[in-house]
């Protein structure tokens, strides 16, 4: 089977699943509880255990998949911090910050998700059941991925016609991920630090974005069942990615 025919399955589901937050937008709060869990739970069960892995072949330990976290985490704190100490001082005030930290903050799913295509692609270089599995992963938590696209778009202020503008992007990226793999085949050497660079990025905007936001938006008497939804991110992750181990 061909890896660009899968592909075109993640963009269905990354575009339903952001066209499902669109709906929900009344209740954003939640749904930014249960997003926050879904990346928690990419870097806890894909990403972080894979760059580990990976960087256990290459040098005998996890210190490049470390670092590689760590700076992941440092460079998305730097680039936030910059990006609204540079509005605040401006004349848009606060709203241009938000809206900008918005836009990398999404542009970092974009990216995750082009290279969830280029993993799709790999894997069938590797073999065609190796890279049906991926797939099945990659289907399954795209529609994750366009919901937590559409919701951090709306929860830094942009309209509607600019969460489903980046929306489309994050639906079409891993099809141009999968399709640059026929031309190409990865060294081994920068799955590690690919892979754990993402996941300090998207440790950053779950724990230090996202989260926050939910509480503040919710309020003391919703934060338990944030917190459940949170888990409950955490636990769908758990799922795809060891159903499709």
């Amino acid at each position: 089977m061909n890896p660009l025919w899968l592909s075109l399955a993640t963009l269905i589901s990354t575009a339903v699943g952001g066209l499902c937050a669109l709906r929900l937008r009344a209740r954003l709060h939640l749904l930014l509880g249960f997003s926050a869990g879904v990346l928690l739970g990419v870097v806890a069960f894909d990403l972080w255990p894979e760059s580990l892995e990976q960087s256990r072949r290459l040098s005998g330990d996890g210190q490049i998949a470390m670092v590689a976290l760590v700076a992941g985490f440092v460079l998305f704190h730097a680039l936030k911090r910059g990006v609204l100490g540079r509005h605040a001082h401006g004349d848009g005030g606060a709203a241009p910050a938000q809206r900008a930290v918005g836009t990398v903050s999404t542009l970092a799913l974009v990216g995750h998700s082009a290279m969830d295509g280029v993993g799709i692609g790999l894997a069938f270089q590797v073999s065609p059941a190796v890279g049906i599995t991926v797939a099945i992963a990659v289907i399954a938590h795209d529609f994750c991925d366009g919901l937590n696209t559409v919701s951090l778009m709306l929860l830094h202020r942009h309209s509607t016609r600019s969460a489903l503008r980046m929306l489309a992007l994050d639906a079409v990226a891993p099809v141009l991920g999968a399709a640059s793999t026929l031309a190409f085949s990865a060294p081994p050497t920068l799955l590690a630090p690919y892979l754990g660079f993402f996941a300090g990025f998207l440790l950053y905007i779950g724990v230090s974005d996202i989260l926050p936001q939910a509480y503040s938006r919710a309020g003391p008497a919703a934060a338990i069942n944030l917190a459940g939804l949170t888990g409950l991110g955490v636990l769908a992750m758990y799922g795809v990615v060891h159903w499709a181990a």
